[in-house]
């Protein structure tokens, strides 16, 4: 081979191998990557999907509903359904407990799990109360009156009938039940008497 074929040929293994090398640096390739990444419609479709988001339903005294829990590590969903069987006004001698910000709204539910994973009720720290005129304000409370801990999980087929204490400002109103951080999972309207 002559030594100019040779250069040649270097020169050409040369570019070779650094074409594609700086090629894959080129500022030039920045707009084909956003061509690539262009099924921003697909992306967008998350934006649309509170349509479909179910509104959390509310149940006042004798009224059932249900909701959708999702493990926080498996991401598994379950239905859980909570029935409001009372609501009671009462003082924190009734109870034996400290002395509220507003006062305290005893409400009984049971809860059930109706689906098919494991799945829980927490209300501790997730129970606001609102109204009207005020807006939502945390309502959670470490008082009990004795009776079964509806704060657990449930495997399908469990359920628990017990007292939720709230402390609310005044008579009447909803308590909003967040299963998670987002939005209502289950809404009891409470009674102005």
């Amino acid at each position: 081979m002559r030594p100019s074929m040779r250069a040649c040929a270097a020169v050409t293994v040369a570019l070779g191998i650094i074409g594609p090398i700086a090629g894959c640096s080129s500022p030039e390739e920045a707009p084909s990557d956003a061509h690539t990444s262009a099924p921003t419609p697909k992306q967008e479709k998350p934006a649309k999907a509170p349509k479909g988001d179910v509104k959390a339903p509310v149940i006042g005294v004798g009224k059932s509903g249900t909701y959708t829990t999702v493990d926080s590590y498996s991401g598994a969903k379950t239905t859980m359904s909570v029935t409001l069987h009372s609501v009671k006004y009462v003082t924190p001698d009734e109870i034996g407990g400290s002395t509220p910000k507003g006062r305290f709204a005893v409400l009984t539910v049971e809860v059930k799990n109706v689906g098919s994973k494991d799945g829980g009720f927490h209300p501790y720290g997730m129970m606001k109360w609102e109204d009207a005129s005020t807006a939502a304000q945390e309502a959670s409370t470490l008082e009990n009156t004795g009776t079964q801990d509806v704060d657990t999980t449930y495997h399908p087929g469990q359920a628990v009938t017990g007292d939720v204490v709230l402390d609310v400002p005044r008579k009447g109103g909803k308590a909003l039940y967040r299963d998670q951080l987002g939005p209502e999972s289950i809404v009891f309207a409470l009674p102005s008497k």
